[in-house]
């Protein structure tokens, strides 16, 4: 009944009568050689699912900076439950090429706005801080503003970073004067200069000063925000959701 069924839907004949035997047609012989094939497809697809070495690895790229000081209780939390996953060490610009690329299925980077053709998922936001020697006269204060850097040394990234640009920029309309102390790029050399007395940072909320170092919020500066980048057909895939979720709820 079921093979009468299936002859109707198709409108071909499935069999035919020899004496009391049934015997395939040439239809017959392909409707059944393209199911076995769909079993076997289906089959394996099934076994997939149930073998995580089978389940390619879900990709998360971000700056050296978020690895350090977002990310790492989300990505311990990930490692321990996400087989296969696999961390990228990328500055911004190259975050977002591999998240459009499919190098990387979610990016986490500071953005002004959203990057044309993805996504983005809000994860925190953190003021800009000023580290500096817990002995220095500014570390009396709670906040501070643009003007107390007059004539400062800033240890600072180099020229082409994003935060270096936003940086000088504030300064110049703040008509604040200052100096290059030294140029590092990262937030762990910068603070590692800072420490030894080179000169000042401003660095993102986020980053925690090693001990002898304290960091106070510049008001008149910014606060930055941390983003989940990914393309828009992956914002509900149940694994990047997951990610995303651990993500968020992990921040400090």
């Amino acid at each position: 009944m079921k093979i009468r069924k299936l002859a109707t839907v198709l409108g071909v004949a499935l069999y035919e009568r020899d004496g009391r035997d049934l015997v395939l047609t040439p239809a017959g012989h392909a409707v059944a050689g393209f199911a076995r094939r769909l079993d076997d497809e289906v089959g394996e697809f099934v076994a997939s699912l149930l073998d995580p070495v089978a389940i390619a690895p879900l990709v998360l790229a971000a700056g050296a900076g978020a690895h350090l000081y977002v990310l790492p209780q989300a990505e311990r939390r990930l490692l321990a439950r996400e087989q296969g996953l696999r961390l990228l060490t990328l500055d911004r610009d190259r975050t977002i090429d591999a998240v459009r690329a499919r190098e990387a299925d979610v990016g986490v980077a500071v953005i002004g706005s959203t990057p044309r053709g993805l996504a983005s998922v809000p994860i925190a936001t953190y003021p800009q801080v000023l580290v500096l020697p817990a002995g220095h006269p500014l570390a009396r204060r709670r906040s501070l503003h643009l003007s107390d850097l007059e004539d400062a040394a800033l240890v600072v990234p180099p020229p082409d970073r994003p935060h270096r640009r936003t940086l000088e920029s504030a300064l110049r309309r703040a008509k604040v004067r200052w100096h290059v102390a030294i140029e590092a790029d990262g937030w762990a050399p910068m603070l590692h200069f800072v420490s030894i007395g080179a000169g000042l940072a401003v660095v993102n909320g986020c980053v925690a000063p090693p001990e002898g170092l304290v960091a106070r919020p510049v008001d008149d500066l910014p606060s930055v925000t941390y983003a989940a980048l990914l393309r828009p057909e992956r914002r509900h895939d149940p694994r990047v959701e997951t990610v995303l979720d651990v993500i968020r709820t992990s921040a400090p």
